[in-house]
């Protein structure tokens, strides 16, 4: 038997996908839907690059490439890019790869807090900060896990698991957003959020219903 929704776990990528859109969320988490294009195909590479290399440790540091994590009290599971592990402190680091450059908004940042709960279930050690790294600077960005990002981070799992229990997808709002989203043709976001066709049969319906009654 397939798990139940309520037994469902979450995927870490869901986290970035809810922040930047829900609807996107939805779409690609309940529907299934993915879209290739040369943006999401040279970030799989990239994460494949990461992911595929082998552990290692240098100047006291032990990298730990494509590791699964799983928290199933918090309900979320996935794979970190690449995880350091300090020898001498047992500090850990998560790192996450994107093949951007920094963004505005704070998906990223959300996505790497939610591998920092997953690790912090998994050891019972506190993180304090992770990084992400960007390939369009090729440059590594600390991102320190403060109570804000805890907050929002737990808050948007809570919204998420709430959209899959409902397994209804958002109504499309469109944005500038939209541009960088790898769905746009597929979700067709100017289009559905103007379209009115639910009313129209709605209000025939009730055109229908109204004249059944004025001819009694």
């Amino acid at each position: 038997m397939g798990e139940s929704n309520s037994e469902r776990l979450i995927p870490l990528s869901a986290l970035q996908h809810y922040a930047f859109c829900p609807r996107q969320c939805a779409l690609i988490h309940n529907e299934q839907v993915w879209a290739e294009n040369y943006l999401t195909a040279h970030g799989q590479l990239l994460h494949q690059r990461v992911d595929n290399g082998e552990p290692e440790t240098r100047k006291g540091i032990r990298y730990e490439r494509g590791l699964v994590v799983s928290a199933p009290v918090l309900g979320l599971t996935g794979k970190l890019d690449l995880l350091e592990k300090d020898l001498a402190s047992g500090k850990l680091t998560p790192v996450e790869y994107k093949r951007g450059k920094p963004k505005k908004g704070d998906y990223d940042s959300v996505q790497l807090c939610a591998q920092v709960l997953c690790l912090e279930e998994m050891t019972g050690q506190t993180i304090t900060q992770g990084a992400l790294w960007y390939w369009q600077t090729r440059k590594r960005e600390m991102v320190p896990i403060n109570d804000a990002l805890r907050k929002r981070t737990l808050g948007l799992l809570d919204s998420i698991k709430q959209l899959f229990s409902q397994e209804q997808t958002p109504k499309a709002v469109h944005g500038k957003h939209c541009k960088a989203c790898s769905l746009a043709d597929i979700c067709n976001p100017l289009i559905n959020q103007h379209d009115q066709s639910s009313h129209y049969v709605a209000g025939l319906f009730n055109l229908d219903t109204k004249n059944m009654d004025d001819n009694k």
